[in-house]
């Protein structure tokens, strides 16, 4: 027999401007949770897009509808407790307090850094495109992004390395009881 760890579910949404680092942070949360034997589950918007929402665009409605969608998957895994890692540029702020009000254990990352940051970033080339006329309503360029105001907690990908980014986000969740405490002498779980 063994003991079983206990595990509160909670939602952690990344949001920020494509490119900013959200999916990169997320895997670095994950895998370091993993590590400590948390059930974890990331919710990537693009992989989500195609396989759950390949039926909307990208118009504010349709924008909204896919976060809704994300946030009914996350709701359902943090009520059997799993930590959801969303990555989602959900730009609007009106959609994402829908979302934290619908999941209850809500630990909203504003993942910044600037636009010229994240253009520079941007492997796929889409701010190019989105510049070129390529892509319409592109998030940062024609579209707004809407920041958080009071986000739980803000990462400056720009500024920090992402070690230190991850462990903001560790910290918070031990500070906020969603994990096991972090040892302070050392930032590491125990």
């Amino acid at each position: 027999m063994y003991e079983q760890m206990l595990q509160r579910g909670v939602t952690v949404w990344f949001t920020g401007l494509s490119s900013a680092g959200k999916t990169t942070l997320s895997r670095v949360v994950a895998s370091e949770l993993r590590s400590l034997g948390y059930q974890i589950e990331i919710l990537d918007d693009d992989l989500l897009r195609e396989n759950l929402s390949n039926d909307l665009g990208f118009s504010k409605a349709d924008r909204d509808e896919n976060i809704r969608r994300i946030g009914f998957v996350a709701t359902l895994l943090t009520r059997n407790d799993v930590i959801v890692l969303v990555c989602a540029i959900s730009p609007y702020r009106h959609i994402r307090e829908e979302v934290r009000n619908s999941i209850g254990n809500f630990i909203e990352v504003y993942v910044n850094a600037s636009l010229d940051i994240c253009e520079k970033r941007d492997i796929k080339g889409l701010y190019q495109k989105a510049r070129a006329g390529q892509i319409k309503n592109f998030t940062g360029i024609d579209d707004p992004y809407e920041p958080p105001l009071n986000p739980t907690l803000e990462c400056r990908t720009d500024l920090e390395t992402i070690e230190e980014s991850a462990n903001k986000v560790l910290l918070k969740m031990a500070e906020l009881g969603y994990i096991n405490a972090l040892s302070k002498k050392t930032n590491n779980l125990y």
